[in-house]
């Protein structure tokens, strides 16, 4: 009886081999384009960040103003629209994974947030400047910005919400009813826990698209920031980091504008880096624990 070979052929080893490669191309190249970026903005911006430029007041016309303020709006709006946008965006992702039956209703729920999703922030922006700074009368606010950018974080949460818990094993939710928990005990100590990693990945990329958004909070927030520091009062204006990079570049009355810029870049960077390595250390953790 002629024996099968069931080694892989040459070609589906030079194949396999060949596609590792490229793979591996892709990624070192993706590497080394972000070192590039960040390594440019920190080269230009490096010189200019000390204490005072983080503890110091912007200036309007001078010359070595800081952007403390700016700094606090930006911490302070992500805080608030994550706080909006949480239970609204992981509770509809919720009933999208467990509740929601596969029908027309259902599917045009997931049009309308996939749509909300790829809505660029111009008109995001227009819609918070029509209802939340005019019908409603907010003014250029905290509270205004904070709704419109709560708007933009509601459909990334609700998909990475769904995806994640469509994501865990169909075994745990069967275990779970085996042992007689019921559809709400299972989502809250089972289904929940075991998605964590992916709800907090996708709870940073809504803070970083928040903490780096401008035109939204241009039309909302403002371009002026509160005489008071700290200023929690959700009535007063909230100019973030990234707003005052755009104002300070486009409006160019300050003799240091592009050294200002140049720092407010750099900050943003180095805010990021860290909110990004704060979390990979809380998902390491999280997967620990669930082992």
């Amino acid at each position: 009886m002629k024996k099968l070979d069931l080694r892989p052929r040459l070609s589906a080893r030079i194949m396999d081999g060949a596609m590792k490669v490229a793979l591996w191309a892709v990624a070192l190249g993706f590497i080394a384009a972000l070192l590039v970026v960040m390594g440019a903005i920190l080269k230009q911006g490096w010189p200019v960040l000390n204490w005072g430029f983080l503890s110091k007041m912007p200036e309007t016309l001078d010359a070595g103003g800081g952007v403390r303020p700016q700094l606090f709006n930006s911490i302070y709006l992500v805080a608030l629209s994550l706080a909006g946008s949480l239970p609204i965006g992981i509770g509809a992702g919720i009933y999208m994974a467990e509740y929601a039956k596969e029908g027309r209703l259902t599917g045009f729920f997931r049009l309308c947030v996939e749509t909300l999703s790829a809505t660029p922030s111009i008109v995001l922006a227009l819609f918070g400047l029509m209802v939340f700074v005019q019908a409603l009368d907010w003014s250029f606010s905290i509270r205004s910005g904070a709704c419109a950018l709560a708007m933009l974080n509601i459909p990334i949460l609700t998909r990475v919400t769904e995806l994640s818990l469509r994501g865990v094993p169909q075994e745990m939710k069967e275990a779970s009813y085996g042992l007689g928990a019921t559809k709400l005990q299972t989502i809250l100590r089972v289904l929940l826990p075991a998605a964590a990693p992916g709800l907090l990945t996708g709870t940073v990329l809504a803070a970083g698209r928040a903490f780096g958004e401008s035109a939204v909070l241009v039309f909302t927030a403002g371009t002026n920031t509160s005489m008071t520091y700290p200023d929690f009062s959700l009535k007063a204006p909230g100019e973030t980091l990234a707003v005052h990079l755009w104002y300070v570049v486009s409006d160019g009355t300050l003799p240091d504008a592009r050294e200002i810029a140049a720092g407010t870049a750099a900050v943003m960077v180095l805010v990021l880096l860290v909110m990004n390595i704060v979390v990979r250390l809380l998902d390491r953790r999280l997967k620990r624990h669930a082992r």
